[in-house]
């Protein structure tokens, strides 16, 4: 299924990151819809993907969007439907954005082409990724199974590489840099389990796969700095969205070990950030004032590493 939704911005528009002495205004035409800044994002039907869809579509950059919209059988939560990134279409264009969603899963990277191909036919180019499409079967009635470790893999590990593998070369192809932005975890850079009450295999595999991404960011900064295209890591603490606030997250929370509750625990008065929190940070990586930052794994943790 295929969303597509026109309509100008009167928000300003982002300035990319470009090799030194070029401006990538200087090859627009004013008033063409295919001028504007264009941002991939995955996982863009709900929380934090649909978060970073409208600060792009306030900032005037129209967005490419991709979600499975559909449900992962390791996972004990219900996922996005495709009333999710119905719902995500009609807030962008609400806010004067622009649009082009496909429902696709990550872990197919004939889909992630597929929907990255669409939206360059539809909006001219491509100058921002966010690889953010996730799962989080860490506790849960399959928590414990090697499927939920596989899946945590397949969607988080292989769903970025196949995200950033089908984008970078267009980057590349235009010659005007770029930036790529991927979702990380505070999982990714300390233990998630205390006690042995706290051992699932999802949350392994949770784990693993976010701090296998440190590494993967790292290299692809590496390799894609010579063409002006930067990459960072953020990684949040708990985001107030649906990924969180569920029954199996309550449940576990009520029922756990309070020696596992004291995995995460952020030092300022809040027990979870907002998905805007995270999104400011993504549009700001995505602008010229960032324009030197590349291979960074920067914290929206409420200092909880400080805990």
């Amino acid at each position: 299924m295929v969303y597509v939704i026109i309509g100008m911005s009167t928000h300003p528009t982002l300035e990319p990151t470009a090799p030194e002495g070029r401006h990538m205004s200087e090859d627009r035409t004013s008033g063409n819809p295919s001028d504007a800044k264009v941002a991939f994002i995955t996982g863009v039907a709900r929380g934090q993907g649909r978060s970073h869809a409208l600060h792009f579509a306030r900032a005037g950059v129209a967005v490419i969007g991709l979600d499975i919209c559909g449900q992962v059988d390791s996972v004990d939560y219900p996922m996005s439907s495709e009333l999710d990134l119905a719902d995500t279409v009609a807030e962008v264009e609400a806010a004067g954005g622009r649009i082009l969603a496909r429902v696709g899963d990550v872990r197919n990277l004939d889909d992630v082409k597929s929907a990255l191909r669409d939206g360059v036919a539809a909006f001219g180019r491509l100058d921002y990724v966010v690889a953010n499409a996730g799962i989080m079967p860490i506790w849960g009635r399959y928590a414990n199974t090697m499927q939920s470790w596989q899946d945590c893999l397949d969607v988080i590990l292989t769903g970025v590489l196949n995200t950033i593998e089908a984008s970078y070369p267009i980057l590349v192809e235009q010659g005007a840099g770029g930036s790529i932005v991927i979702t990380g975890s505070m999982a990714a850079v300390q233990p998630m389990m205390r006690t042995l009450d706290g051992h699932t295999l999802g949350l392994l595999g949770y784990s693993a796969a976010k701090a296998a991404l440190v590494n993967l960011s790292e290299n692809y900064a590496s390799a894609l700095a010579g063409h002006g295209i930067r990459v960072n890591i953020v990684h949040p603490t708990g985001v107030a969205t649906p990924m969180i606030e569920n029954d199996m997250c309550r449940s576990r929370f009520d029922n756990a070990n309070p020696e596992d509750l004291k995995t995460i625990v952020n030092a300022l008065p809040t027990d979870k950030v907002q998905p805007r929190d995270v999104s400011e940070l993504v549009v700001w990586l995505c602008s010229d004032r960032s324009r030197y930052l590349t291979g960074g794994a920067i914290r929206v943790d409420a200092g909880a590493k400080l805990r």
